[in-house]
């Protein structure tokens, strides 16, 4: 398959997968704590890498593995327990469309840290997505009180997060292969995960069927929605560009809404406003 029709084949798949990574969040937390998710969602999908990808890790050369433990920080670690604790007070909708500010944070961080271009069209684009940010989390904070506010900022600081990770990686390791890439991030992460979760009450909630319940909604999320997602993610930045693989998220709301009107979630006109603001903020930023 062509490089210009694989990488739109990702992206579309991308969408799709992590578009149901939030329903798979708010249903993982009826029976999970938000640190007994995030550890969780990292450990089967570290076991499930390690499976099927241990031999990639001697791909990564030494001095390579302080770039794998950083985009591991950045692209994965941290946000997964903001997106879990985040989820506990605001709607997996509300949080797939703050997550599209990733690629206009992206070209920030692209345009102060690594020295990529920022046309005026892409500063427009910035200031348009910010517009419509604050339009989405203050609405959210009247309807649904201050801690909406609070919980939301940890939203947004995930999508910085994916934003470094991103220009970390097509700066530092687009000669490494996805899989080693991935590997080697929950390589990493495994033994952290392992220590947060031993430091919560899962033992003691293990054997609830509300807790079995929940874990099977996060073994898919860490299976699929992490350790598969990620690396078809990372080829996307490899045969493209930070800010194209970025752009996966126009189309995570979509199917993030989706799943929310199914389980009942609503948004008002003026988050509706707020979140076509965002869109048009990243088609801007994306504007050649």
């Amino acid at each position: 398959m062509k490089s210009q029709t694989l990488k739109w084949v990702i992206l579309i798949a991308l969408a799709l997968i992590w578009g149901s990574s939030f329903i798979l969040i708010k249903k993982g937390l009826v029976g999970l704590s938000p640190f007994q998710l995030g550890s969780l969602r990292i450990i089967f999908c570290a076991i499930f890498l390690l499976i099927i990808g241990f031999r990639s890790l001697t791909a990564i050369a030494q001095h390579q593995w302080k770039y794998i433990a950083l985009t591991s920080m950045f692209g994965t670690f941290i946000p997964a327990y903001l997106f879990a604790i985040a989820e506990t007070k605001v709607s997996s909708s509300i949080c797939s469309i703050l997550n599209s500010l990733t690629p206009l944070n992206t070209l920030i961080l692209g345009s102060i840290i690594f020295g990529l271009n920022f046309k005026r069209s892409q500063f427009m684009g910035v200031l348009t997505g910010l517009i419509g940010t604050a339009i989405l989390i203050f609405n959210g904070n009247k309807l649904e009180g201050t801690e909406n506010y609070y919980y939301s900022i940890l939203v947004l600081i995930a999508t910085v997060c994916y934003a470094i990770n991103v220009n970390l990686i097509k700066k530092y390791l687009s000669d490494v292969k996805p899989l080693s890439i991935t590997t080697g991030n929950f390589t990493v992460m495994l033994i952290p995960a392992i220590l947060i979760l031993c430091f919560t009450d899962f033992s003691s909630t293990i054997n609830l069927p509300a807790t079995h319940h929940a874990m099977f909604f996060v073994m898919i999320l860490g299976i699929v929605g992490t350790g598969v997602a990620n690396v078809i993610f990372y080829k996307l930045i490899q045969i493209s560009s930070p800010v194209f693989a970025s752009s996966v998220t126009y189309l995570i709301p979509i199917v993030a809404f989706m799943w929310g009107v199914l389980d009942n979630e609503m948004l008002t006109s003026l988050q509706f406003f707020g979140a076509f603001i965002i869109l048009i903020g990243v088609y801007l930023a994306n504007k050649k």
